[in-house]
């Protein structure tokens, strides 16, 4: 397999550490990590080294490199829509870290740029590709389990565990708005992917363990137009937890577990199973069959091989550039019904 050359524009986000630390010890992924910029030089060149990448000092000199194909954009979120332009504008194929942007104008350059250079495109969702999330959303959509009613996720991190993390650019509003805009898109995104867009939403947010940290907890209920309701219930200031899915069924029931950081980086109970449900017809809970995941890591390194499948062509983007914009715009409009004090109209 000819490998493709990647290059990284920005190593703000942690996660781009997991995928290029797994094409590395996997060169049958056939990704080669070329180069890195980041506008931080020393981290640049702490990353770059690290991975025997080329280090540039400017982002558009990596871009103008002919040898390298594609790039993964894991800087700062304020500065996604600039980079993303550049990079379709110098025709690589491009993998967006989470969040899409900061404003919805951010999003739409995004959107433009990408159709008008007609070039691959990802968003980076880790809970599309887990195993686990994906047989629940297969089971939801075989029709086994009749109307949906209700599908609730919850995402949750130990950020009171984390030394100084309201110091770091995650809760930032100018780079990166605040840990629910950051992370809740996880949730929200886990949503869309399961029931589409909504027709409206509310939502309440606030901060409840450290007014550095703004809006560490919320919880969003999405309305659809069939009638079905989506839930997301966050909180970054959880200690410990177990339910992450619950899918409310007309003819039964599918509830995952230990699907976060909170949940799975602890000791389990005696028992305790990641994805289970259960139908009226069968009269007994099911358990899943597939391999338990064990560390919340082993779930963000997991991206690292549909990525590179993506990049060789061999599978459809994980998330599109569109549906990063409607993720968008259902993450925007929590806020705009928390500020205003009511219902969100899509």
């Amino acid at each position: 397999m000819e490998k493709i050359n990647v290059g990284v524009l920005g190593f703000a986000h942690g996660h781009v550490d997991s995928y290029c630390s797994q094409w590395i010890q996997n060169p049958d992924m056939g990704i080669n990590v070329a180069a890195g910029w980041d506008h931080d030089s020393e981290r640049a060149k702490t990353r770059c080294s690290a991975y025997n990448a080329k280090h540039y000092e400017s982002a558009d000199e990596l871009l103008a490199q002919d040898d390298i194909q594609a790039v993964v954009i894991a800087s700062e979120t304020s500065m996604h829509a600039d980079l993303t332009v550049k990079a379709a504008a110098a025709n690589k194929a491009i993998v967006l870290q989470k969040p899409m942007a900061l404003t919805l104008e951010q999003g739409e350059r995004i959107v433009n740029a990408v159709k008008e250079a007609n070039v691959p495109f990802t968003m980076a969702w880790q809970m599309r590709v887990d195993p686990h999330n994906i047989q629940a959303r297969e089971l939801m959509k075989s029709g086994a389990f009749g109307r949906v009613y209700m599908v609730r996720r919850r995402h949750c991190l130990p950020t009171q565990q984390m030394g100084d993390f309201e110091k770091t650019w995650h809760v930032n509003p100018s780079l990166n708005r605040d840990i629910f805009a950051d992370d809740a898109s996880h949730a929200i995104d886990f949503i869309y992917w399961m029931l589409g867009m909504p027709v409206s939403v509310f939502a309440e947010l606030g901060s409840l363990l450290n007014p550095a940290i703004p809006n560490d907890n919320g919880i969003a209920v999405f309305r659809f137009a069939d009638g079905a309701f989506g839930e997301i219930s966050c909180t970054f200031t959880s200690v410990a937890g177990e339910n992450v899915t619950e899918i409310i069924c007309e003819k039964g029931s599918i509830i995952g577990n230990y699907g976060d950081i909170t949940s799975c980086n602890i000791d389990r109970p005696a028992g305790g199973v990641q994805l289970k449900w259960y139908l009226n017809s069968e009269n007994k809970w099911i358990v899943s069959d597939m391999p338990e995941i064990k560390q919340h890591g082993e779930r963000i390194m997991g991206l690292s091989r549909p990525l590179a499948e993506f990049l060789h062509g061999k599978r459809p983007p994980i998330a599109t550039v569109e549906e990063g914009l409607s993720v968008l715009k259902m993450t925007l409009a929590c806020y705009e019904s928390y500020d205003e004090g009511k219902r969100v109209y899509f």
